[in-house]
């Protein structure tokens, strides 16, 4: 019985795996959804933002960079040495302009000869962070996650930014301590609204208890054998720093409220500093907190940071959109939930267990399948995706076939 017991804990069901897998999908939906897959985004000038590509094969390190559209890495880039970059802000498709010599874009060909709106980095090479290194890294062993800078739009290993990466689910972007340093005003709201900079975090005697490093004031203060609550990891000088959002919130909108002048000059003015250095996490909803007065949005534009103010700019009002999107096109291609997931409930355990084993065979070779497009840096498209489901369906007639002789 106890075993039993063991092997009804071990088993998934097939509706968690499903659900697993629709998580998966439409975090692929938020990147890919906002993008438009047929068509190529040049005539819509330069995005606000988009899934782009960059080609090694067309343009390899030591030409000139060049980024292409989601349609086109599909159209005019199948088969070929793909960098994956994720989602740039303000860029239009370069794809088949003089960059790229003889070709040709097969969706949009009549282009300008240059896109001199477009900013480029190393990313367009494959290259990342400070270390100037791919991802993946073949000879990093170091498992690291890497995370972008919002201005730049760079990728930084976690071990490069400086300070340590906070774990509190609010704290949503981050700047790099390059672009803080190019744009110095907003080390004055980073003292005001930015999560404190922890510099060490290490384990005590004790449940909760946590000794913490941070800077503050162009100071440490260290704070030794703290007893929190299980929701407040942090404190300093007595505030949770996951709570010191609320709190800052309300403070901000006194200040929204009662400011007849420039915010960030009331925010100097208060003396309250930090010390430069270090990326700076920031809190949800941060950019509101922005003064947007005639002086600071020529500032903004003067260091080439207007884009802080728009709320629509933000990656996560990309992905919403992709996610909105890809809602819309199933909740018209069919109408109340997956035709699957019912169909499943009406199923017994044994038949449930029959198509678990099924489904897995089927997802290892899917796996298997799409390992060999990674491998050579292919683009799977979707007439790949439908000659592998002929593929398993010609060979589930043969299975059926064979059966036939064995049966009495």
């Amino acid at each position: 019985m106890a075993a039993n017991d063991g092997a009804e804990e071990a088993t998934v069901s097939l509706v968690d795996v499903l659900e697993e897998d629709e998580e998966l999908e439409n975090e692929a939906s938020a990147v890919l959804g906002g993008s438009d897959s047929e068509k190529c985004s040049y005539p819509e000038g330069h995005v606000k933002r988009q899934a782009l590509y960059a080609c090694n094969t067309c343009t390899p390190k030591g030409g000139e960079p060049a980024g292409i559209c989601l349609a086109c890495s599909y159209k005019c880039h199948e088969g070929h040495d793909l960098f994956e970059l994720y989602t740039k802000r303000n860029f239009r498709c370069d794809c088949g302009n003089d960059k790229f010599g003889e070709m040709e874009c097969k969706l949009f060909a009549d282009k300008e000869k240059v896109n001199s709106g477009n900013k480029y980095s190393h990313n367009f090479f494959g290259l990342y962070c400070t270390c100037d290194r791919p991802y993946p890294d073949p000879e990093d062993e170091v498992a690291d996650e890497m995370i972008q800078c919002i201005v730049c739009e760079d990728w930084l290993h976690g071990r490069h930014l400086g300070c340590v990466v906070p774990d509190c689910v609010e704290l949503q972007e981050m700047i790099c301590e390059s672009c803080m340093n190019k744009t110095p005003f907003l080390w004055t709201y980073a003292a005001h609204i930015a999560a404190t900079p922890i510099t060490k975090v290490s384990p005590c005697k004790g449940e909760g208890d946590v000794k913490v490093e941070v800077e503050n004031d162009e100071e440490k203060i260290k704070t030794e054998n703290l007893k929190n609550p299980v929701d407040e990891k942090v404190q300093v000088n007595g505030t949770s720093a996951c709570k010191r959002k609320h709190q800052e919130e309300a403070e901000g909108s006194s200040e929204e409220g009662s400011c007849s002048g420039c915010r960030l000059r009331e925010m100097k003015a208060s003396g309250r500093s930090r010390a430069p250095q270090g990326a700076v996490f920031w809190p949800s909803a941060w950019r509101t907190k922005l003064c947007t007065c005639t002086d600071c949005k020529i500032l903004y534009a003067d260091t080439g940071v207007s884009f802080l103010t728009d709320e629509m700019d933000t990656v996560l009002a990309y992905e919403n959109k992709g996610k909105s999107t890809e809602q819309a096109e199933q909740a018209s291609g069919a109408e109340g939930r997956d035709p699957l997931m019912s169909a499943l409930n009406n199923l017994n355990r044994v038949q449930q267990l029959e198509i678990i084993h099924e489904y897995n065979d089927m997802k290892t070779e899917l796996k298997d399948y799409l390992q060999r497009f990674a491998a050579e840096g292919k683009v799977v498209t979707p007439e790949d995706i439908r000659q592998f489901f002929e593929q398993q369906q010609s060979r589930k007639r043969r299975r059926a076939n064979a059966d036939q002789y064995y049966c009495s």
